[in-house]
């Protein structure tokens, strides 16, 4: 199977498995799928954040998704428990269409890495 195909057949099956169980079966978008990864990366998901926080966990995961491409590295937790990156390398310059593959890419690894999806 063409690796294209594979992400885009793996991107169904996580955006489906996850709108089920977050969103009540309506279709997440990507950045919906960005935020659910930085709530996870803080770990304090019972709790409601403020417009500003959402997207710092935003920045959290996309952070978390790109540091396995070399993008980023994580630093340290402050005493709220929230992760810092360091930028390792600057990202190249994309298009959104080649922006938005990437973020898929390396949100499909995330989840293959954790297990959530074969």
């Amino acid at each position: 199977m063409a690796r294209d195909e594979q992400l885009k057949e793996r991107w169904e099956l996580l955006v489906a498995k996850l709108s089920a169980q977050f969103a009540d079966g309506e279709d997440l978008d990507l950045d919906g799928i960005i935020y659910l990864i930085g709530v996870q990366e803080l770990g304090q998901v019972h709790r409601k954040f403020k417009k500003d926080e959402k997207l710092d966990l935003m920045h959290i995961a996309i952070c978390r998704l790109l540091e396995p491409y070399g993008y980023y590295e994580f630093d340290y937790f402050d005493k709220e428990g929230w992760p810092h990156y360091k930028v390792k390398e600057q990202l190249p310059n994309l298009k959104a269409g080649e922006q938005s593959v990437l973020m898929k890419e390396a949100i499909v690894q995330y989840f293959l890495i954790s297990e959530y999806i074969e």
